[in-house]
């Protein structure tokens, strides 16, 4: 049971990632397209949204089950 309660966590903690990676996607959008002038914040951004991306798919791929059990 307790694993269920992992995995239930973990979806919902996954759901929050890509949330957040959806907004960050759109904040960097709109930073290049309105010609914002800092060039690092918008280079952090695309780094943070690159992190979330791989947490989010490390987490993916937990949640699939091992096929050799």
């Amino acid at each position: 049971m307790e694993t269920n309660l992992e995995e239930a966590d973990t979806v919902k903690w996954l759901e929050e990632l890509k949330v957040e990676h959806r907004d960050l996607d759109e904040v960097i959008r709109y930073l290049i397209e309105t010609g914002h002038h800092d060039l690092m914040r918008i280079q952090r951004l695309k780094k943070r949204k690159l992190r979330l991306k791989d947490t989010i798919s490390r987490l993916q791929s937990g949640l699939i089950p091992d096929l050799d059990a």
